[in-house]
């Protein structure tokens, strides 16, 4: 294993980038309540403006993931990397100064848009620039380091003032701006970027079945991750209340307690890809250790707080094959859709946590917290494992080659 190439500067750079992507989407569940306080939000209004605002921070995830995936391709890896850390500081900065709930929102919607374009064009352009044999070790180094950025979220959040937080979060992104011009253009995209081959059509993705149903089976493997994040942790105080555990189970330290089990279930699955030399067999041995959890969690009989936390470590740990999933979309398509694909993909399943809750919301009326959940949770991982079974196996896959489009 050479350990100059897997901890290059592009690498820790690239990890540094994701590691203020989580940092964000993270802290504004933080300061969602003081921040609106400020801003004259009261009562019933907290939850209703912060889902508003929540939305709005998704939907420009889910437009930046498009454009700067086109751009990508388009223009080249780094024009997105820096192009969207610039986008996003500028936001967060201008976020310590709102005075209005609609500011707040059209700051997290450009946040969200330059946010999108990190992790995508982090993984493409490590994946293009580190050889076959050594690519899970570098995107396991990205997703490791970027994960972590939760659990400083949480301690910025807790001891600063929103406003500070967000000020925190914008510079982190221009010091990470000025380390970026030591970076350098994959090559395998350089041969082709002067070239008349189409790039970046994000519609072609669609015009083909096969290269549809390759594309739709990328973002489905990732939907138990969502479940997980969007409903058993972000509900955790709702369903602890039912469980009946002692004491009052705190969302946030729930969010923390989940991410640092990913930590090491990003470690792990990237580094197990890599010793098995396979992403199919670790991404099936960790969607398994997701449903064992999963139960574990709904119907354990969990009695105990110390217990409770220690579950979130287990079901993080579990969906922690993130690195692995994003690895497997960018190692799917030919370099002239590369960038479109694997910033797309990540933004996307991002995305299904607004469906993911909808149909949880409109079982638990008639079914209850804990059936509910087990209903959405089999759904999610049985489409995770039938899209995985139709995927191709793409460990040391050579990505020098196009999409005939």
């Amino acid at each position: 294993m050479d350990t100059k190439k897997i901890l290059s500067t592009p690498v820790l750079v690239s990890a540094l980038g994701y590691f203020v992507d989580i940092y964000d989407l993270i802290l504004f569940g933080i300061v969602r309540i003081p921040s609106l306080s400020d801003l004259g939000v009261e009562g019933e209004e907290l939850i209703k403006t912060g889902v508003f605002l929540l939305n709005m921070q998704m939907a420009g995830m889910l437009i930046g993931g498009i454009v700067w995936g086109i751009y990508g391709d388009k223009k080249g890896r780094l024009s997105v990397l820096f192009g969207s850390i610039f986008l996003y500081s500028v936001a967060n900065i201008a976020n310590a100064f709102v005075t209005s709930v609609e500011a707040y929102a059209a700051l997290r919607l450009l946040a969200g848009i330059g946010l999108a374009g990190e992790l995508g064009a982090a993984v493409t352009l490590i994946s293009e620039i580190l050889p076959k044999e050594l690519r899970g070790y570098g995107t396991a180094i990205v997703a490791t380091i970027g994960v972590s950025g939760a659990i400083v979220a949480a301690i910025i959040g807790d001891s600063f003032s929103w406003q500070t937080a967000y000020i925190i979060g914008g510079v982190l992104g221009l010091i990470l701006l000025i380390m970026r011009l030591r970076m350098f253009e994959s090559g395998i995209y350089k041969s082709i970027k002067d070239s008349n081959i189409s790039k970046g059509n994000f519609l072609k993705l669609f015009s083909s079945k096969e290269r549809f149903v390759k594309y739709l089976n990328c973002i489905l493997i990732g939907l138990p991750i969502w479940f997980v994040v969007g409903v058993l942790i972000t509900f955790s105080p709702e369903f602890g209340k039912i469980m009946n555990v002692d004491g009052t189970i705190s969302a946030g330290k729930a969010i923390m307690f989940t991410y640092i089990g990913l930590i090491f279930g990003d470690f792990g699955s990237g580094f197990l890809s890599q010793a098995f030399k396979s992403r199919k067999k670790i991404v099936m041995m960790f969607l398994f250790l997701t449903s064992v959890f999963i139960l574990v969690y709904l119907f354990a009989g969990i009695t105990s707080l110390t217990y409770f936390y220690g579950i979130c470590v287990a079901l993080g740990v579990s969906i922690g094959y993130w690195a692995v999933f994003v690895t497997i979309a960018s190692e799917q398509f030919g370099t002239n859709l590369r960038s479109t694909v694997t910033t797309t993909v990540p933004n996307f399943i991002r995305g299904s946590v607004i469906p993911i809750t909808l149909v949880f919301e409109l079982l638990r009326g008639s079914l209850g917290m804990i059936y509910a959940a087990l209903i959405v949770g089999v759904v999610s991982l049985v489409i995770a494992f039938i899209a995985l079974y139709h995927m191709e196996e793409t460990f040391g896959k050579d990505l020098n080659f196009i999409e005939k489009i």
